[in-house]
């Protein structure tokens, strides 16, 4: 088992195998079949056209977020500001559905412009608090992350209330010509935002394989000093990266506004943000692995939804589910690190040893 792509899969798998185990065995628990639950929430997820679309509708902001996060991970970069990001995105976007009143084919797209912008910004702003002044950027992100917040509430509450009055759940919907609108009736799903993930997602995986900025954010992430001396621009590496993973947010925070709601809402995100940063830690940053695994989250979120239904389970059984999976993956990448580590260490040591020299081997060598 030499091969490190076989062996990471071998423990992807092992890891899935168990998480699905401890679950089962709290189902069986509180009384009910785990090949029920499985069935019901393949169900609520796959049964029809509608219910995929559903997953689709989740699966497309998660992707896009998680995508921009990879990016700011690859330079080394705690990008928690990212839930930020994707609220920055869905203001700006909302605010340009609110004031202009334009053709849709012309109306859509200066939506999204706008909500990159938000989100290119908010990225940029976590990046000169930390490039500028020293601000970690965790800590950045998280103030943002909270500023950002209270503003939408605000913006829902105040400015941006309905006719009828204050209210702090939605903003008015937006107007048609305004909105992303279905492929049809049967899977209704944006298929402008379909191809702009799928965009996302090869222009990722390119950037980071062949191109000369994509050798900058790597550099950067390991070890920023040592990269900065050999002449990598590290502070610009660094702002480029969070604005490119703020871009990504801004447009899944467009999709939620544009097409999921219609409208602003408080936490419109719906801890997207925080998702994708977990995505991301389990699959160690692959751009081809992290959409995958994003659509099987987005398949159990969904589909959960029918257990309250059909057995008498509170939906939250996918977060325990979720939760398991999450913390069985990161136990089991730790024992691949390790085993790696470890046979790694069996391989160099007798080459090292053979190299050392002997006592008559040095005797030998100096003439004696």
């Amino acid at each position: 088992m030499s091969n490190p792509k076989v062996v990471r899969i071998l423990f992807v798998l092992l890891s899935i195998g168990a998480s699905l185990l401890v679950t089962s065995v709290l189902v069986m628990v509180v009384g009910q079949s785990p090949l029920d639950v499985l069935d019901r929430i393949w169900q609520g997820a796959f049964r029809n056209s509608e219910s995929t679309a559903g997953v689709f509708n989740f699966w497309i902001p998660l992707a896009l977020c998680s995508m921009g996060l990879i990016l700011t991970f690859t330079a080394g970069l705690w990008n928690i500001g990212a839930e930020g990001q994707v609220l920055a995105g869905a203001i700006a976007a909302s605010w340009a559905a609110r004031t202009f009143v334009l053709p849709n084919e012309i109306q859509i797209p200066l939506e999204l412009l706008f909500a990159v912008a938000g989100g290119a910004l908010w990225g940029l702003l976590i990046g000169i608090l930390k490039t500028r002044f020293g601000v970690n950027e965790i800590f950045g992100g998280v103030g943002l992350n909270a500023i950002i917040s209270v503003y939408s509430i605000y913006l829902i509450a105040g400015p941006w209330q309905p006719p009828e009055g204050g209210s702090a759940q939605s903003t008015q919907p937006f107007p048609d010509h305004a909105l992303l609108h279905p492929m049809n009736e049967t899977f209704p799903v944006s298929l402008i935002a379909l191809i702009l993930t799928a965009v996302a997602i090869v222009a990722v995986y390119l950037l980071l394989r062949g191109t000369r900025w994509g050798l900058q954010l790597k550099a950067t992430g390991k070890n920023a000093k040592s990269a900065l001396l050999l002449g990598v621009p590290t502070t610009r590496a660094t702002l480029t990266a969070l604005m490119a993973g703020g871009v990504l947010a801004g447009l899944a925070g467009a999709y939620r506004v544009l097409f999921t709601y219609d409208s602003l809402r408080p936490n419109v995100s719906g801890g997207i943000g925080y998702l994708g940063l977990l995505l991301v830690l389990l699959t160690g940053m692959s751009a081809i692995w992290t959409p995958i695994v994003a659509f099987i989250f987005a398949a159990i979120l969904s589909g959960s939804t029918r257990l309250r239904v059909s057995l008498g389970l509170d939906s939250s059984l996918a977060g325990v589910l979720q939760g398991i999976l999450v913390l069985s993956m990161l136990l089991f990448n730790g024992v691949r690190q390790r085993w790696e580590e470890r046979r790694k260490s069996k391989t160099v040591t007798p080459s090292a040893v053979e190299s050392q020299p002997t006592p008559s081997n040095a005797k030998a060598a100096s003439g004696e």
